[in-house]
């Protein structure tokens, strides 16, 4: 078994907070993949499902953020798992926002929920790191990180978390790489054939062609009377001399 934390704070105060981006990823990966419904157990929310051959057990501590490693200590100790077969989905300031990263082991950076499990388990566990932006001012940081996502960030969001349900399955078997694929597929998917551009016409579209100009020839006299006019020309010229 594998445990999967995400980081946030309970009730929906906190739910669309920029800190709750953890959860956020937790029930995006619950809802796509048919893992078993929340239900409450270590302090927290759980919910239990297969990714692969791989089975997961996703946590999300219900102890406030200060609090997570309480949580997680808890789950741990009861299916005797080891830190290396937790993975952590956190909020991450130094990334900027629809950005993510796989670290193994580390510090905590100052994040709080990091160094609550840091406290309880120590660093040695692998982290799954959403960038969320940072707002330019240290002292900023908190007021920042527990502020709702604003409408633009709705669209890389959206894309975040469903490349991050479409990558699980290599995330379980320990595939960073094509985990880390998958969630650029949808982040910034390749441009093809076909498409449109940001004003909706097609890229493949050809260059307008300007039309065939019809060019007009004189028009051509008919034999009969270019005869006739021929041979009033010689007797006038004939005239001429004998006059």
């Amino acid at each position: 078994m594998k445990l999967w934390v995400g980081l946030g704070n309970p009730g929906a105060k906190y739910a669309r907070n920029r800190h709750n981006i953890g959860f956020m990823a937790l029930d995006r990966i619950a809802a796509d993949h048919g893992f078993a419904p929340w239900r409450a157990k270590f302090h927290g929310e759980i919910a239990e499902g297969r990714l692969g051959p791989e089975k997961i057990l996703l946590l999300k501590p219900q102890t406030f953020m200060n609090l997570s490693g309480q949580s997680v200590r808890a789950a741990v100790d009861f299916h005797k798992l080891d830190p290396t077969d937790i993975t952590v989905f956190h909020d991450e300031i130094d990334l900027a926002p629809g950005k993510l990263r796989l670290k193994a082991g580390g510090g905590h950076a100052g994040h709080n929920g990091l160094r609550s499990i840091h406290d309880h388990l120590g660093p040695h566990y692998d982290r799954v790191r959403l960038g969320v932006g940072h707002p330019g001012r240290k002292e900023a940081v908190p007021g920042y990180v527990l502020h709702d996502f604003g409408k633009a960030d709705q669209v890389w969001l959206d894309d975040l978390l469903h490349g991050l349900s479409d990558g699980a399955t290599a995330l379980a078997g320990g595939d960073g790489a094509r985990f880390l694929n998958a969630v650029a597929l949808r982040v910034n998917p390749p441009r093809s054939g076909g498409g449109r551009d940001g004003t909706g016409s097609r890229t493949d579209a050809p260059p307008p062609q300007t039309p065939p100009v019809a060019i007009r020839q004189p028009a051509e006299a008919p034999p009969d009377a270019r005869q006739e006019e021929d041979a009033r020309s010689l007797l006038q010229r004939l005239a001429d001399r004998f006059r």
